[in-house]
């Protein structure tokens, strides 16, 4: 008899085997989840991947490098705000001292050159004529500056007693030896405000020739490296 219900139940089976998932769930053939619960029957090879692909891709593709434009005078470069300011110390001192400063026009023009010297041999940049004029007027900024302050200090020590306007009505009458236009001068700086305009002016004609000297040097400067 259980011989006979064997053969009775291989009768039945379907020419292949049915496939059941972990959950107990039938699944068709060639299921490649179940439709149940979603679980994969079956991992698939992933294809090879060709040696020389895969050299290509590991590849890091190279990209020229950028070369950076050499950095040109300006309050934003380092190097040239050092280089100007020292060249104007050099030359605000020499306008500043006594007997030297007959030849302040000498040291601006000076101190403008020295800058686009120094420039030069500190960077190695070759400056065009109007790149050294520029270097040249910031050298010039700081000169101004310098000499300003160097000769508020003088005046402040001297002018102790009377202030700046006592001492330069001092220097007019030194100067004046009969000038009419001196004795203008001596009159205007009776009051305040003829001080604070003296002042003023000297302020704007010591600016304007000391930024005119020092660009000129600066820009001369240049003219005559790149002969070298």
């Amino acid at each position: 008899m259980q011989a006979e219900d064997r053969v009775r139940q291989t009768d039945h089976l379907p020419e292949e085997s049915a496939q059941f998932c972990t959950c107990g769930a039938q699944l068709p053939p060639d299921a490649r989840f179940c439709h149940k619960c979603g679980k994969p029957q079956f991992e698939e090879n992933a294809p090879a991947v060709e040696p020389e692909i895969a050299e290509t891709a590991s590849r890091v593709p190279e990209f020229p490098q950028a070369v950076s434009a050499p950095a040109l005078p300006s309050f934003h470069n380092p190097v040239a705000v050092r280089t100007a300011f020292l060249a104007a110390s050099v030359a605000a001192l020499l306008s500043s001292t006594p007997y030297v400063s007959l030849g302040c026009a000498v040291w601006f023009f000076a101190g403008g050159f020295f800058a686009v010297y120094l420039f030069r041999r500190r960077t190695g940049q070759l400056l065009s004529v109007r790149d050294g004029g520029r270097m040249g007027w910031i050298t010039g900024v700081f000169t101004f500056l310098i000499i300003t302050v160097l000769t508020t200090i003088s005046a402040l020590s001297t002018g102790s007693s009377g202030g700046i306007g006592a001492t330069l009505r001092e220097q007019l009458r030194s100067m004046s030896m009969g000038d009419g236009k001196a004795e203008e001068a001596l009159r205007m700086l009776e009051t305040p405000g003829g001080v604070a305009a003296v002042i003023f002016f000297s302020l704007v004609l010591v600016f304007v020739s000391v930024m005119l000297l020092c660009v000129a040097g600066g820009a001369a400067g240049a003219k005559v490296l790149q002969k070298d």
